[in-house]
């Protein structure tokens, strides 16, 4: 069977278990609460839980409960802030917890010293919340926004995305923003090629990595970029309503560049006179610049905390097996639906492994014209829901020299799935496809 029950030997406080980093992944899939006879093909939008996060949220709510303790020390989190930072290969200097993606992007964005004529150059494939807020320095500051509109396609390259970006940088260029993994096709792209491109011309690098933690066993200083904003709930398995900031605040061999003026809004702890330190011009950091990012009043003490626990659960399993595990599904369920829809109904690039990755979009209908039909595809997602438990998403993204917006459906291998889930999953979606066509 493609489902699996819950079992008597998970402790969903404390995860009695022999030790993650040799468990099988039939065990491991017996830590998340993951609702039975269902198959959760979705986690670009939403993870799921382990246990012992979820009993993390409750105890840590029920012993704050009352009022009777300062909250503010620990809204900083600076334990679990200086551990999360030191899975990614960063410092608690410069690592925040936010409360999503989307609040971490937006704080990165009007935090950049940015003015009149000044050229952001980012892609029609960008979260709305990217998108969304650039739009709004365009309207309130006269900054240019320059899209571009990514390849598509099993056989798109990494070296195609780079030359993109390039040939659009001219004189006014100051930032390069786009996203990791892109949430609409699935793009892995290529951020350590893309950041040596922005330090070749002297720009500023943002990132929206909300797919990166609990996915990739990423370091995000090697990566090379200025800014990126994480999601905690989607790969990561946290609470909703967390997410990661990280802010560069150091000059390494990994971006020498000078760090970039930064404006931390929303902060308490920013000098209510005068101003903070300079920069560093060194690998030592000046200043605790995630501290002014984190004080931002009181916090949800209890969801930081759920936060670090998931994270804490990673490291025990091992970031680099996880990675392994999601990528491996990936390919096996890129192979199944290239078999049971035809190669070139896949959107998500397949023949370059540099930009694979676990969020695979795909066309289910057998007219070429059903791509341009939203009610078509979002009655095709709400089926799966319905009548098979399948969960999956639906997205929408710009294609090269076609006048209309693409619909898909994407699918998210995650570490709590199996084969046997993704063969049922590919059957039925193919049945369902052949019938709607």
């Amino acid at each position: 069977m493609y489902h699996h029950a819950v079992t008597d030997t998970v402790d969903t406080g404390e995860l009695t278990r022999p030790g993650l980093r040799e468990a099988s992944w039939d065990s491991i899939r017996d830590i998340f609460a993951i609702a039975p006879n269902s198959i959760h093909l979705n986690t670009g939008t939403i993870g799921v839980m382990p246990y012992a996060v979820l009993d993390t949220v409750d105890r840590v709510t029920r012993e704050w409960t009352g009022g009777l303790m300062d909250v503010y020390p620990p809204g900083m989190y600076p334990e679990h802030r200086a551990t999360i930072a030191r899975a990614y290969g960063v410092d608690q200097d410069e690592m925040s917890i936010c409360h999503n993606a989307t609040e971490g992007v937006a704080r990165i964005i009007h935090g950049l010293d940015l003015h009149e004529g000044d050229e952001v150059i980012t892609t029609t494939h960008e979260c709305y919340s990217v998108l969304s807020n650039f739009n709004l320095l365009r309207n309130r500051h006269g900054i240019t926004v320059k899209a571009l509109t990514l390849p598509i396609g099993n056989d798109v390259t990494a070296e195609e995305v780079v030359a993109l970006f390039e040939a659009a940088i001219t004189s006014r260029t100051k930032v390069l923003a786009f996203a990791a993994i892109t949430l609409f096709t699935g793009t892995k792209l290529p951020v350590r090629q893309l950041c040596d491109l922005a330090q070749r011309h002297g720009l500023i690098t943002v990132v929206d990595g909300a797919l990166v933690p609990g996915m990739l066993n990423a370091d995000f200083r090697a990566m090379g970029m200025d800014f990126m904003a994480c999601s905690g709930s989607k790969f990561q398995c946290g609470p909703l309503g967390t997410g990661l900031l990280y802010a560069r605040n150091k000059v390494t061999e990994h971006n020498p560049l000078p760090l970039p003026t930064f404006w931390p809004i929303i902060s308490t702890w920013y000098p209510m006179h005068g101003s903070p330190p300079p920069r560093s011009r060194t690998d030592v950091e000046s200043d605790n610049l995630a501290d002014y990012l984190q004080s931002a009043g009181s916090a949800s003490i209890a969801r930081g905390a759920a936060l670090a626990k998931a994270c804490e659960i990673w490291d025990e399993i091992g970031r680099a097996r996880i990675e392994d595990r999601i990528m491996a599904l990936a390919e096996y369920a890129r192979g199944k639906l290239a078999d049971r829809f035809g190669r070139d109904a896949l959107y998500s690039p397949g023949t370059d492994p540099e930009l694979r990755s676990p969020l695979i979009a795909f066309h289910p209908f057998r007219r070429s014209e059903d791509a341009w039909n939203v009610k078509k595809i979002h009655m095709y997602m709400k089926r799966l829901e319905l009548e098979h438990r399948i969960w999956i998403r639906w997205t929408e993204f710009d294609v090269q020299d076609s006048p209309h917006q693409h619909y898909a459906a994407r699918i998210t291998t995650h570490i709590f799935n199996d084969h046997d889930e993704i063969d049922h999953a590919v059957d039925v979606m193919g049945r369902l496809g052949d019938e709607m066509s």
